[in-house]
């Protein structure tokens, strides 16, 4: 399942070869998607690792069949008290789901 891309400014969904964002305008630059399998024990500290790295522009957690549990923007990982709420989200998945896969995008340039 290929997911649409992301604005890092406004959020709105890119086309995969777009340059600029069709809403605002900002510089898309090269997008870099990786995925993680992980159990849902270890699915909070992932997370945390992962928004501390700074370069992060969206989160997507899934579920073993795909459907989409939990987004993240990458606005939130910019303010730390944003975070709170979505940490919460993330145990609560964590205590339903068995295994899930964490899509992240990247933005390079």
């Amino acid at each position: 399942m290929d997911e649409p891309l992301h604005c890092v400014r406004c959020g709105a969904k890119l086309l995969s070869d777009a340059r600029f964002c069709s809403r605002c305008g900002v510089e898309v630059g090269k997008v870099v998607k990786e995925e993680f399998s992980i159990s849902a024990d270890n699915l909070v500290s992932k997370v945390k690792a992962l928004i501390r790295e700074g370069d992060i522009t969206r989160i997507t957690v899934r579920d073993e069949s795909g459907r989409t549990l939990l987004e993240i923007p990458a606005t939130v990982g910019v303010v730390g008290a944003l975070i709170a709420p979505w940490l919460a989200a993330l145990g609560a998945i964590a205590a339903l789901a068995t295994k899930c896969t964490i899509a992240v995008e990247r933005r390079e340039g």
